[in-house]
């Protein structure tokens, strides 16, 4: 697999990463079994790059690396971890982000736990928390590189303007957002400052959570779903639209002789040699077939068909609902 950098000082990883909250229950019931195998493949494939966080299956992802890497010693040189912390709950139960140094240190000593690791490659403030400027959030997380628990920082789901204050203050070696052919809002602004700084973009959801797909979730697993049953993007009308939209993407992959996952993050990869896509699965097979688009070498004519089927804006529904907005940064 090519290469990029993860971040202007950081280490090369395989230009398609992994998001590891498929390890949790978030998209589906799985094990830690399953989330082993899933982690033999990225071996296989050159997947090199892990992306996880505390609240995944509230530690469940983080332990199924860690037990993987229990087993398998020597797969600690082999990938680059990262892990996140912020999103925590206030005395009352509700959902509140916390950038304090003291939430984060204690939060990372924990993750180190679980990952049974002394450091971890990247560490993210996984959400703004407005109480601190982005200089202190930035000064917070750098002192944990000072003290040897993580080799770099990372901010998520934050805006130009809050890296490029950030950067004033300790190096940010990664931003890390929502970013696909149907949520493309980072490309006003986020994707050039990150070019321009250094920073590599980091992008979640590169398949549109299923929709970018061969195999759309269905109607069925959305029932048992909470997270995407309550997004609108997955609600009717709103999901019987997008479906409708999403098969002429489907079709081409198809005349292109690729799978529309592999397609979908090669289109990714064509935005910029720093942007590194994190799909996740449960599937080994599927896993196969993201990565299938890092061997995609998009011209300006498959490029201009891409757009053809699916312009921007055409996604029905916003990508988050009111209460998921609840911590990401609007910009544009």
């Amino acid at each position: 697999m090519q290469k990029r950098k993860l971040g202007a000082d950081g280490p090369e990883v395989g230009a398609i990463g992994y998001g590891a909250m498929s390890f949790s229950d978030m998209y589906g019931p799985t094990n830690e079994a399953e989330s082993h195998a899933v982690l033999d493949a990225c071996r296989e494939l050159g997947v090199t790059h892990l992306d996880t966080a505390n609240i995944y299956g509230m530690g469940k992802s983080e332990n199924a690396i860690g037990t993987y890497l229990k087993a398998n010693p020597s797969a600690r040189d082999e990938f680059v971890i990262a892990t996140k912390a912020t999103i925590t709950r206030d005395p009352d139960g509700n959902r509140v982000f916390d950038n304090s140094a003291e939430h984060l240190e204690a939060e990372l000593d924990k993750s180190l736990q679980r990952l049974g690791v002394d450091c971890v490659d990247l560490f993210y403030a996984h959400r703004r928390d407005t109480r601190f400027t982005p200089e202190e959030t930035a000064t917070n997380l750098g002192r944990l590189v000072e003290k040897g628990k993580t080799r770099a920082i990372g901010l998520s789901e934050i805006a130009p303007s809050t890296l490029r204050r950030a950067m004033k203050a300790f190096p940010v070696a990664a931003v890390q957002s929502e970013y696909s052919l149907s949520t493309r809002f980072p490309d006003l602004g986020l994707v050039q400052a990150c070019a321009e700084l250094g920073v590599a973009m980091v992008a979640f959801s590169p398949v549109g959570r299923s929709l970018l797909t061969d195999n759309p979730i269905s109607r069925e697993a959305l029932a048992n779903l909470p997270f995407l049953g309550g997004n609108p993007r997955f609600m009717e009308p709103n999901l019987t639209e997008n479906l409708r939209l999403t098969e002429g993407f489907r079709k081409l992959a198809a005349e292109m002789g690729t799978t529309a996952a592999g397609l979908a993050n090669a289109w990714l990869l064509s935005r910029g040699p720093h942007v590194i896509p994190i799909p996740g699965t449960r599937s080994v097979s599927h896993l196969r077939e993201c990565i299938s688009g890092a061997d995609l070498v998009l011209s300006d004519a498959d490029l201009e068909r891409i757009e053809a089927v699916l312009p921007v804006g055409w996604a029905h529904g916003d990508r988050y609902s009111v209460d998921q907005w609840n911590g990401p940064e609007r910009y544009c």
